[in-house]
């Protein structure tokens, strides 16, 4: 069951396009999903030399090229936070410079996300600060997929395309065969996203759990509000860090009598100790998450599968390319 649509009918009625202005550039922070969106393409991941001189700078250089082309940026700007967002600048730059026609970065993992508004006097807006760093840097457009709170699709000042990793974790859901589901929301920030997805598996019933947090990465579970007993619970965030509130929720709701707990996130970032609390025995069925961001071999462990969200982000790219509907890939 494919719950958007695929380029194929797309590519057939745009034969005649001149691909050779389609261009694809990877930084140095997911190069594997890169060459995935490339190859759904069927164009190549084009050349880039990216270093850092002794003192810690970078240098990024295009090595082919790119007057007047539609370029297209990937790089999730995930831990090394700071490294990765200053290397999309200079890539970004360096395409600007080069007169490149439009300049796309294409973030499936935007980083500093969860600094959206004040919670206290004095604190930075880094969400905002992060978007008007690519704005000024040349950016022309932004394609995000799964951001932590609509909003920030308005801190840009150009086209941001904002796509969803919901219908690839559906998809693989829906080969499982799972009985009595029910749609775990882990805040209540989170209900939104719970919502559509629970819509997404065949109007599931929908269970929030009440959370409280003390400080940042410190979240104490309270109470469930919903039915969850005898079913198969489906937690669904944006993202799982430490895994502080997924597993807390998923223990609450083991008490409450859930059969089986999954946990489906489109973004890991797993800071340390996620992977041993994800881990802990009998906890989880499945950690489902997508590839937006690269896993290293020591955040592997037996509960954890990843989807590759890369023919949905192709699929994004050669619409934007096209100058087609993106949100139509969703209905």
């Amino acid at each position: 069951m494919n719950t958007f649509i695929t380029a194929a009918s797309c590519k057939q009625e745009s034969l005649n396009h001149d691909t050779q202005r389609l261009r694809i550039f990877s930084g140095t922070s997911n190069p594997s999903l890169a060459k995935e969106i490339a190859g759904y393409l069927g164009v190549s991941d084009g050349p880039l030399v990216c270093k850092r001189f002794a003192d810690g700078e970078l240098y990024v250089q295009i090595q082919e090229s790119i007057r007047g082309c539609d370029v297209f940026l990937i790089q999730p700007t995930c831990a090394p936070v700071n490294d990765n967002l200053m290397e999309l600048l200079i890539m970004v730059d360096a395409c600007k410079r080069a007169s490149a026609r439009q300049i796309t970065a294409v973030i499936p993992y935007y980083g500093y996300a969860r600094a959206d508004r004040k919670t206290a006097g004095r604190e930075s807006i880094t969400a905002k600060l992060t978007a008007n760093l690519l704005v000024k840097s040349g950016v022309d457009r932004v394609l995000a997929m799964d951001l932590h709170s609509a909003q920030i699709q308005g801190y840009f000042d150009i086209p941001c395309d904002h796509i969803y990793g919901s219908p690839v974790l559906v998809d693989y859901l829906s080969t499982k065969n799972l009985d009595e589901v029910v749609v775990v929301s882990p805040d209540v920030g989170g209900v939104a996203r719970a919502r559509a997805f629970a819509k997404q598996m065949k109007d599931a019933p929908l269970a929030i759990i009440d959370k409280r947090r003390s400080a940042h990465n410190v979240a104490k579970s309270l109470k469930v509000i919903g039915e969850v007993a005898n079913k198969t619970a489906i937690l669904i965030d944006d993202m799982i860090d430490t895994g502080g509130t997924i597993c807390a929720g998923a223990e609450l709701l083991k008490q409450q009598g859930a059969k089986r707990v999954i946990a489906c996130a489109s973004h890991p970032v797993f800071s340390p100790p996620a992977c041993e609390r994800l881990s802990k025995e009998g906890l989880f069925e499945q950690v489902i998450v997508t590839n937006s961001i690269p896993l290293q071999g020591e955040k592997n462990f037996k509960e954890l599968h990843v989807l590759s969200v890369a023919n949905m982000l192709g699929e994004a790219i050669w619409r934007i390319h096209e100058e087609s509907s993106v949100s139509s890939m969703f209905r």
